[in-house]
């Protein structure tokens, strides 16, 4: 590996231990072996690097959110039956579970936002990228053949019911809403519309 790479490595680790806010350039450093000056010549700052660092771990768990871990249980499943929405989210709580470390830091950036402007800027850009990268789960349709108007409506459905239930997987995995409560939870709903 290069510094590149190694400063990614390091960042990785240093976020999982300590979180954003505790992470100092230095750590870093001593993470990876390479040196000051390689984090602003390969990502600009270290704020730059941790959000890439924190992208890198939040995308190195998405194989975990397909059924079956790599998505092959889903195929025999219709893409937008309830059977697939409980599939999609069984996998989703058991990752959270096995990820909490790496949630735990989705929720420093809510909490401490005030002092990491940066980095919350940095990650607000990317949830796009997250919704569309949900969007496949669901709907067996290619996360780059997304249109604009699935990623703003579905996609934002999915994100807001994801993070709503890493708040309570992370708070209180005992009495957090499983798949199955969710999944009967919109049954319902769609039922009352269908009655209206």
């Amino acid at each position: 590996m290069g510094h590149r790479e190694d400063l990614l490595e390091g960042a990785k680790r240093c976020l999982l231990e300590k979180g954003f806010l505790r992470t100092t350039a230095r750590d870093i450093v001593k993470e990876s072996g390479t040196n000051l000056a390689s984090i602003g010549y390969h990502y600009g700052s270290k704020d730059a690097l941790l959000v890439q660092a924190y992208v890198a771990l939040i995308e190195a768990t998405g194989h975990r959110f397909e059924p079956g871990g790599e998505g092959e249980a889903a195929k025999a499943t219709p893409a937008g039956s309830l059977e697939r929405f409980r599939q999609v989210w069984t996998s989703i709580t058991s990752a959270v579970g096995e990820a909490r470390a790496i949630w735990m830091l989705s929720f420093e950036v809510v909490v401490q936002g005030e002092r990491l402007a940066e980095i919350r800027q940095m990650l607000v850009e990317a949830e796009e990228q997250g919704r569309s990268g949900l969007l496949p789960l669901f709907n067996d349709i290619p996360e780059e053949e997304q249109d604009k108007e699935t990623i703003d409506t579905e996609g934002r459905f999915y994100q807001t019911l994801l993070q709503g239930l890493m708040v309570q997987w992370v708070f209180n995995p005992d009495t957090a809403t499983d798949a199955g409560q969710l999944t009967e939870g919109l049954r319902r709903v769609a039922e009352g519309f269908d009655r209206s």
